[in-house]
């Protein structure tokens, strides 16, 4: 499936989708379950599916970062904004970096994840790249249990640039692992000129028992946690523990 334009063309703008400073209450609330989680405290984290590194610009003030992504384009947003973390492309499903790391942290990268074959497949890989006596997050951005169709909007203004958005997160079929959040995007220029483009993401949907079936199977101990966030709303998804003994 082909990656959504906003990681490919529009990746120079995800600045303003999605700002550095929105993410510092859900970095602090995702540090703090993975230093508890761990057997001994957490120093070097392997993030996979990093994206345009926002999580990491709150993370890497306690931890060694090594952030991977599918997307060079996002890779390269990441690099601007996190020069001292390492940067490597690759699929969270496949690659393996040949070290092991104190805690591996996955964020919402691993919606894209459409089928149970694929989420085995990551899930896999970050206990491959886990000590023991570490841990691994998981944090999608639904379970099945959680899921509502959903309309939001947001952006911000940059200092020649600004972006809105409207996104719109729907279930077509409530019978798979599928869900699809359609994107909006209002781009202004320097110049003033405003253009209108759209973008399908294409995301997975499982129950809380796959999830902690799948995390079981490739040898973690697994558990689920309600996200907390000031803006979860009354049915938060969870995000899930795998610790590796």
């Amino acid at each position: 499936m082909p990656l959504p334009r906003l990681y490919l063309e529009f990746a120079p703008w995800w600045p303003l989708l999605s700002a550095p400073a929105d993410y510092a209450e859900e970095a602090a609330f995702f540090r703090r379950l993975l230093t508890q989680a761990c057997r001994r405290p957490p120093r070097e984290v392997l993030e996979l599916g990093s994206g345009g590194g926002n999580n990491a610009s709150h993370l890497k003030a306690h931890f060694t970062m090594t952030l991977v992504d599918l997307a060079p384009a996002m890779l390269a947003v990441s690099r601007r904004l996190n020069p001292e973390c390492a940067h490597i492309a690759g699929d969270m499903r496949s690659i393996r970096l040949d070290r092991q790391f104190d805690a591996v942290f996955v964020h919402d990268a691993v919606s894209y994840m459409t089928t149970e074959a694929d989420l085995a497949r990551a899930v896999a890989t970050a206990h491959a790249h886990c000590r023991p006596g570490g841990a691994a997050l998981f944090a999608p951005d639904h379970t099945r249990e959680s899921f509502a169709s959903a309309t939001k909007h947001g952006g911000h203004d940059g200092d020649a640039r600004a972006l809105r958005y409207v996104e719109w997160c729907w279930d077509p079929d409530a019978s798979d692992t599928l869900y699809r959040c359609d994107f909006a995007y209002l781009l202004r220029d320097a110049a003033g000129s405003v253009r209108v483009e759209a973008d399908r993401h294409v995301m997975g949907l499982f129950p809380r028992q796959t999830w902690l079936a799948t995390i079981e199977a490739v040898g973690f101990e697994a558990r689920a946690v309600p996200f907390e966030h000031s803006e979860a709303g009354p049915n938060p998804p969870d995000v899930f523990l795998g610790v590796r003994p």
